[in-house]
């Protein structure tokens, strides 16, 4: 009896000191990972991480401790990749170990219910998704998708006249109508729109979420995860947000679902995707997501790029100029279209240094590594998150000359559209990393590309960018491109503008550009028959 008394009292012993030893190691960077920030017991580097705008504090720790460092995050380990180089060799040269995501409790399986497909691990369910989406927005599918662009665009340019101090509503409108068409096959036609407001009153709840102090927490620390509800009321809060988005994404499938059945749907991802359903057999709830995510991967990412496109020429009136004197000699009185792209160099660089100079995704969405691995001399440990510093690469000196100077004379000679920039062997012909890497790359970017096109160019044609005119000083107000939104994607936060037509002969023609598209909609504003195909020449090769 002493004698087991005693081996119970030293195996409780023993497994005290073991914790207490594990404990200790918790927080610490061993020797061979990548160098970071001064770590803390436990913590980690959890208390240097920032409250906001934390780009700029990882571009710091990128230009002190070098293109690949670590920070430890509790029991987490995050790799942070902040140059092209390393993205291209790890994201994309080793895709097949670093396609997976790291565990987001909150993001993924309280306010996502496990479905959604930007936190979903390197599973089979993902990679059955991964062809799918791939069958819904390659190049050949996506060219019927013209007519939605060119018709939302023109909307747009409206908006644009009627109310030019609603131009950042009207840019978002302009992106979530393309997304709500190239997805359900419906327009939004006013950012009044229930639909409109119920969605992005949700993605803006979700992005708060995601990006909160506890989020990072139950992430880093898992055991906090067994708190009742009562001392975590964000997991409340998370799952309402949940079952408000899932009634939205598949209120919007199943209505799709049933205007196939009945001979109503018009083209779009959703359809498509009814049709695969059949083959594969997943459920509604699914591809509910799965529309859902194309959804908002498609809006507010393409708004924030236009807006601080906008921002841009308002603190650089030197590049209106210049974009207008090419855009004059190449269209003249007519609107600039896809047929243009070849012979609008400088509007190409235009759309490139947008998507630069303010990318939406500034620290990406994180990746993770699914087995130990090294670089560089280092240890990666398997399950590691690995963060690509989008805004450090996208800014670094060495990369681009003067980096926050809105310059489209950079990229004079790059002819790459967005695939062949990033897939190019070299990684520093790569143009920006807006639309991800690795197999987790985006793949509607050539969608992306021509609304960005579409708009940039002819906002250009058609308006003078002028700063607006403090009302006490009487000087002209020149935005801070520093102030921008925090949260999973960013963009600038609201500023003033005065944008004027160029010309009384551009506002007839943006009219009656409106009125033709108007006689191909009915009294809801809705398409009668989707035209079949605009006479554009496809610019991209075919996939």
């Amino acid at each position: 009896m002493a004698f087991t008394s005693q081996a119970f009292y030293g195996s409780v012993l023993a497994a005290i000191l073991w914790a207490l030893w594990y404990i200790s190691k918790v927080g610490q960077r061993p020797k061979d990972y990548p160098p970071g920030p001064p770590t803390l017991p436990v913590i980690g580097n959890l208390h240097q991480m920032p409250a906001k705008h934390a780009h700029l504090q990882f571009q710091k720790w990128a230009e002190e401790y070098g293109p690949v460092y670590s920070l430890i995050l509790g029991t987490k380990v995050y790799v942070v990749l902040s140059s092209d180089k390393a993205i291209k060799d790890l994201l994309d040269k080793r895709s097949a170990i670093y396609s997976s995501r790291p565990e987001s409790y909150l993001g993924q399986e309280i306010l996502s219910g496990g479905l959604r497909v930007l936190f979903m691990g390197y599973t089979d369910t993902w990679r059955m998704i991964r062809k799918l989406a791939h069958k819904v927005l390659n190049v050949n599918v996506a060219s019927t998708y013209v007519s939605y662009q060119d018709l939302e665009n023109k909307s747009m340019l409206v908006g644009f006249l009627d109310e030019p101090n609603e131009f950042i509503s009207h840019i978002r409108r302009y992106s979530a109508s393309l997304t709500t068409q190239l997805t359900f096959g419906f327009r939004t036609t006013t950012i009044h729109d229930p639909r409109f407001v119920e969605m992005f009153d949700i993605f803006d709840q979700f992005s708060e979420v995601t990006a909160s102090p506890t989020a990072a927490l139950l992430d880093v620390f898992p055991i906090l995860r067994r708190l009742p509800d009562i001392l975590l009321p964000i997991k409340k809060h998370g799952r309402d947000i949940h079952r408000r988005e899932f009634k939205l994404f598949s209120d919007h499938y199943l209505n799709t679902k049933k205007k196939l059945q009945n001979g109503t749907a018009k083209p779009c991802a959703s359809r498509d995707l009814v049709e695969l359903q059949k083959q594969e057999g997943f459920s509604d709830g699914l591809a509910a997501y799965m529309s859902g995510s194309l959804l908002q991967a498609g809006s507010e990412t393409t708004a924030a790029i236009l807006v601080g496109f906008v921002q841009a020429m308002l603190i650089h009136p030197e590049v209106v100029k210049a974009a207008q004197v090419e855009l004059d000699r190449v269209c003249g009185d007519r609107l600039p279209d896809l047929n243009d792209v070849p012979n609008l160099p400088y509007i190409r660089g235009c759309i490139k240094e947008s998507c630069r100079w303010m990318p939406t995704d500034v620290l990406g969405v994180p990746h993770a590594v699914i087995r130990d691995d090294e670089y560089m001399g280092y240890r990666i440990p398997k399950d590691a998150a690995v963060i690509f510093n989008v805004w450090a690469v996208q800014n670094d000196p060495a990369r681009h000359p003067n980096p926050r100077k809105f310059d489209p004379t950079r990229w004079e000679g790059d002819n790459q559209s967005p695939a062949e920039a990033a897939n190019n062997p070299d990684a520093t012909k790569r143009d920006h990393f807006v639309f991800g890497a690795g197999r987790r790359i985006c793949q509607g970017m050539h969608i992306a590309d021509r609304s960005l096109f579409l708009a940039i160019s002819r906002l250009l044609w058609a308006f003078d960018f002028n700063r607006a005119i403090d009302e006490t000083t009487k000087q002209e107000i020149v935005p801070d491109s520093a102030d921008v939104s925090d949260g999973l994607f960013i963009m600038p936060n609201p500023f003033r503008a005065n944008i004027v037509p160029r010309n009384e002969s551009k506002v007839t023609l943006l009219r009656r550009e409106w009125a033709q598209m108007q006689e191909l909609l009915d009294e809801e504003m809705q398409w009668k028959t989707v035209p079949e195909g605009l006479i554009w020449n496809d610019y991209e090769p075919s996939q």
